[in-house]
């Protein structure tokens, strides 16, 4: 955010005057992208099934952002082996990209019961920051001391961003969630881009500021009825354009660019609408194929491991076993009849408690 001279910088209270002139095109391709999208979800039948593969790979990129190396085929792999050692630094990473998809899991149950608001987003940090990493980060709490943002192992005078000081927080969260919750903005997806600069800017935790934040902007987007499920994740368009993302939220902070953050946000927005109509359309078509050849099997619990593997792609006989109420046999005939029909594939390296993955559906996720 902003360079300066080891201050802290407290931005400005909300509302902030926008010029919308500036920004008409880009409001209009993110709102016809993202209403197409809309268009297609509230077709399908079971969004279940393409809720838990998107989340986990919108988790996995969120957490990249911030440094964490995991991929998703490994986040998989240790649920499905329900492997809980935490022991080296890619077992903390892949607790922190579960804990971030349980929070979200959490936003979506709570949400209709109450709105956003300082304590709701505090419960949200509680999980996120649920791991051994987590132990030392005021789970849960603003912070009560000064941080600042830059390279590892750079000193407060090399710092890109200095947050306001800790005392200051209390008002200016008061302030981003009275507008959070207003009429002030014409639109509401600029709104959203405000929002997500404003609460990366207060940085309010020690750690986990960024991953709340792009969170709060599908459980926004879900909230107010622009998609009737929160999977238009903006993670992936953060992540590939990693500088040019904090460069503009700088640009705010520094030079009160609130144009070039919006029409870059708003672009994000656009793009990553389009990207996830083309995933969940490869999605959708990809169960309806493969649900035509698992007829095959003539098992009543055949459609049952699909929609498994269609949640969780890689999986074992004990993930399987505590999903589906069959025998032992059963589940092992089953196992051998989708890699017979080429719709699972054998993970290579173990001769027991082997894995199984659903390779079609990784690669479009």
């Amino acid at each position: 955010m902003k360079k300066d001279t080891g201050k802290p910088f407290t931005p400005p209270k909300l509302p902030v005057d926008i010029n919308y002139i500036e920004i008409i095109k880009e409001i209009g391709m993110a709102r016809s992208s993202i209403g197409e999208l809309a268009g297609l979800l509230i077709n399908i039948k079971n969004p279940g099934l393409l809720t838990i593969p998107l989340l986990t790979n919108e988790a996995v990129l969120s957490s990249r952002i911030e440094g964490t190396i995991a991929t998703v085929e490994e986040v998989f792999l240790y649920e499905a082996q329900n492997l809980k050692k935490e022991e080296s630094e890619k077992e903390k990473d892949i607790q922190e990209i579960i804990n971030y998809r349980k929070a979200i899991e959490y936003a979506l149950e709570e949400l209709p019961k109450k709105p956003v608001s300082e304590n709701f987003i505090k419960k949200l940090h509680f999980i996120l920051m649920d791991s051994v990493r987590g132990a030392n980060k005021s789970r849960g709490n603003f912070r009560k001391t000064q941080v600042y943002i830059g390279k590892h192992g750079a000193s407060l005078e090399e710092a890109t961003y200095i947050p306001p000081i800790a005392s200051k927080i209390p008002e200016l969260f008061s302030n981003w969630e009275q507008y959070f919750h207003s009429n002030k903005e014409i639109d509401d997806l600029v709104q959203l881009g405000i929002i997500h600069y404003q609460f990366e800017a207060i940085h309010p935790f020690l750690d986990g500021n960024g991953r709340i934040g792009r969170l709060l902007i599908p459980l926004t987007l879900f909230g107010r009825k622009f998609l009737p499920f929160p999977l238009l994740y903006i993670s992936a368009f953060f992540e590939k354009h990693r500088n040019e993302y904090y460069k503009r939220l700088n640009a705010v902070s520094k030079n009160h660019d609130w144009i070039g953050w919006l029409k870059f946000f708003l672009l994000a927005l656009h793009e990553q609408a389009i990207n996830t109509k083309e995933k969940v359309t490869q999605m959708v078509e990809l169960y309806e194929r493969t649900k035509i050849i698992v007829g095959k099997i003539h098992s009543v619990y055949a459609i049952e491991l699909l929609d498994i593997i269609h949640t969780k792609p890689i999986v074992t006989y004990n993930s399987i076993k505590s999903k589906i109420g069959a025998s032992p046999q059963t589940i092992y005939n089953l196992i051998e009849k989708f890699c017979e029909l080429g719709i699972l594939e054998e993970l290579p390296g173990k001769k027991r408690n082997k894995s199984y993955v659903f390779s079609e559906l990784l690669r479009i996720i």
